[in-house]
């Protein structure tokens, strides 16, 4: 009786805290945007009053609800709590443009009630250097860092039309095979129920003219913690894809690392690169893998096919080495050569080549010309299609 009287006292003071921080922001949101309902002859008020406050209402019924959850077993509910924690963050950072620092502490928050909730970690190298289960103590900080650097690489890719939502498929998709492969049924339904939920956004982020729209930070922010909840629980001591390791040595990290490659590597790259220069690493610039691509002359969608083209030759690379019987710690070193060449060596000596204007450089010039299919009589008809579906 008494833990049940702690846990609806838990969740009344989550509730009332988080719409306590939510509300000034939808209110401010609410103004900036006119979201008001204007007074009439029908009406009380004197004066325009927003009409969003059922946002702060939920925002504060989720978190009271996912309080309640510490102690419960229903890890779907917590994931979609998760998921739409990340989606207030995002389009509230879309808006009012948070903090670096409150973004992160939030993204920690939410990371370490996932581990709370739902036990998974990353709490197992599955014989990776000979080292298999970790302790929590290593595993959780592991985990935040690990996550959060994956929420912010998703998030920092959302630079040109298609790119972090192609990204995100390719990446539902692959861990949906591991999951099927490995019998975690419920897993594989929520990543391909994540790629079902994402095509149709970049068909049109893609292809279409009228119904284009960006995914944004709230998008890019659900794609991460989703990324993030698939690493959890594939590299998790009790990960049903334990047995792919025994029974055909597959390596589950090289294939995370490997699937996740260019948007982790190439933030790693963004941010050393700052902080090498003196700078915050969340100042905003323009060194990103897709900027390179764009000043090469390259479309948004030929930045896109170039870039998902990158990652998957690195997951390709990886699964070579799986085929040909390298152990774990081969396959891992496989991915890392492929994941640095594909980021820090490509981006520098390009650079090089643009600050030169190099053979190297003419022949991506040239290339990037042909990417621009948006010119074409055929483009315009399936923008069309797209428009009109």
């Amino acid at each position: 009786m008494m833990d049940s009287l702690y846990l609806v006292f838990v969740s009344f003071l989550m509730a009332f805290v988080a719409t306590l921080w939510m509300h000034p922001k939808v209110l401010k949101i609410a103004f900036m945007k006119n979201l008001v309902d204007n007074p009439d002859h029908r009406k009380l008020q004197r004066r325009p009053t927003p009409v969003m406050g059922g946002i702060a209402v939920f925002f504060g019924m989720l978190i009271g609800m996912c309080s309640s959850q510490i102690f419960s077993a229903n890890n779907m509910f917590i994931y979609l709590v998760a998921m739409m924690i990340m989606l207030y963050v995002g389009t509230i950072d879309d808006i009012l443009d948070l903090s670096p620092r409150l973004r992160f502490a939030l993204e920690i928050t939410v990371v370490v009630i996932l581990i709370l909730v739902t036990g998974n970690s990353i709490s197992d190298f599955f014989g990776l250097w000979g080292v298999y289960e970790i302790s929590i103590w290593l595993a959780a900080p592991l985990t935040v860092l690990a996550a959060v650097g994956i929420i912010n690489a998703i998030n920092l890719i959302d630079g040109v039309n298609g790119l972090s939502t192609g990204f995100c498929v390719m990446a539902c998709t692959l861990f949906a095979i591991l999951f099927y492969m490995s019998g975690n049924i419920t897993m594989a339904i929520i990543a391909m129920s994540a790629a079902g939920a994402i095509v149709p956004f970049f068909m049109h982020n893609v292809f279409g003219n009228d119904t284009r729209m960006f995914i944004g930070d709230g998008g890019a922010l659900v794609m991460g913690i989703v990324m993030s909840i698939f690493v959890m629980n594939v590299l998790d001591t009790s990960s049903m894809s334990a047995k792919l390791v025994e029974e055909s040595g597959v390596g589950l990290i090289p294939f995370c690392v490997a699937v996740l490659s260019v948007p982790v590597f190439d933030t790693l790259r963004v941010m050393s690169t700052r902080i090498i220069r003196g700078t915050s690493p969340f100042n905003a610039d323009k060194t990103h893998l897709h900027h390179l691509f764009i000043d090469l002359g390259f479309s948004h969608i030929g930045t896109t096919i170039s870039i998902l083209t990158l990652n998957t030759l690195v997951v390709a690379c990886w699964f070579l080495s799986f085929i040909l019987g390298a152990s774990v710690d081969v396959q891992l070193y496989v991915v890392l050569v492929m994941s640095v060449l594909v980021t820090f060596v490509l981006y520098g000596v390009m650079r090089v080549q643009i600050r030169k204007n190099g053979a190297l450089c003419r022949m991506f010039n040239k290339v990037g010309k042909f990417t621009f299919v948006e010119k074409s009589g055929a483009w315009a008809k399936l923008e069309k299609i797209i428009d009109s579906i």
